[in-house]
């Protein structure tokens, strides 16, 4: 597995999981605190630097199991010849 292929799998599973991330701990912001303008259905503290961080560790931990799979030859890609 070349690095070109290995980068480009990390990035689409790393996208993947970002969406699966997202929705955690988000909680509503109170109505009465809204500033003039604001969305009363964005979440009061996004935490978008700790989701980043957990999508990272978890796409690395799924790019290497697809590694270990894919070089082990338990599910091969290639047509037999």
């Amino acid at each position: 597995m070349t690095f070109t292929e290995s980068l480009v799998v990390y990035i689409i599973i790393w996208w993947l999981v970002l969406f699966m991330v997202l929705p955690w701990g988000i909680s509503q912001v109170n109505p009465d605190d809204l500033m003039p303008g604001e969305d009363p259905g964005s979440p009061a503290k996004g935490r978008m630097v700790m989701k980043l961080g957990i999508t990272s560790v978890i796409s690395a931990a799924l790019l290497g199991v697809y590694y270990l799979v894919a070089t082990s030859g338990m599910i091969s890609f290639r047509v037999p010849v």
